[in-house]
């Protein structure tokens, strides 16, 4: 069932739910997602959970509302994603990189989410992302540096080799999904395309990669640094993809 870490959680009824959906109706639906154990932790690029609902059979989470949906819907959208500026990009790389490393390291508790991807950045009226959807999450205690799962649930392409293979997961398997996540932004298309990203790079040829020119010359060295940075989250060590 579902727990509440967080007693100060405020409980909505279900006649106020129902009213605010139109009692549930289909075109007010948003999206749906699968959720565990429940922890208010609170960051600006973290979607901020606004209450619950316990009646009966129903057990519901309410959220902030994200005017702009989720990041795919923007950068897999050959129209929406050439209305962004590369600014708009490197502050919603820099907006999940900040989010994860709360998770990871500045929270009370650390978080391994296991289900980095574009579907699970939603984007506010103002594109700030905010790292959605925690139902995979994990917590480790304070000294645990890695666990072990034989029930793989992620998304094959975000997940880290040792993960998918194996069932081990640590930061460092989040910090694989960044990777990914961060190549997808730079590309503007779903791509796993890690080994030409380094070929690339190896041939001084790193701009390729971006999928519409930087008109600003003041944001090239920071795209090549997001390249650098997208390039050692894929290490073959995964001792090295702590970036």
């Amino acid at each position: 069932g579902m727990q509440v870490d967080d007693m100060d959680l405020p409980v909505f009824d279900l006649s106020t739910i129902a009213k605010a959906t139109s009692n549930f109706t289909i075109k007010n639906k948003i999206g749906e997602g699968g959720f565990g154990p429940v922890y208010r932790i609170q960051h600006r690029n973290l979607v901020k959970l606004l209450g619950c609902c316990l009646e009966g059979e129903e057990k519901m989470l309410v959220y902030e509302y994200m005017l702009n949906g989720s990041l795919d819907s923007f950068i897999f959208d050959e129209q929406r994603s050439g209305s962004l500026d590369w600014s708009k990009h490197f502050n919603i790389i820099c907006g999940i990189a900040k989010g994860l490393l709360f998770l990871h390291q500045d929270s009370r508790l650390r978080i391994i989410h296991k289900d980095l991807k574009a579907s699970n950045v939603l984007l506010d009226s103002e594109l700030n992302p905010k790292i959605s959807e925690f139902g995979t999450a994990r917590i480790f205690g304070v000294d645990q540096q890695e666990g072990n799962t034989k029930r793989i649930v992620g998304t094959y392409g975000y997940m880290a080799p040792e993960y998918a293979t194996d069932g081990l997961f640590s930061v460092k398997s989040d910090v694989f999904s960044f990777g990914v996540l961060l190549l997808e932004i730079i590309l503007g298309k779903r791509s796993r395309e890690y080994y030409n990203a380094w070929k690339l790079w190896k041939e001084g040829r790193p701009l390729e990669l971006i999928y519409k020119s930087i008109e600003d010359s003041s944001f090239l060295s920071r795209m090549l640094h997001c390249i650098h940075v997208n390039l050692l989250c894929f290490q073959q060590n995964p001792e090295d993809w702590n970036v």
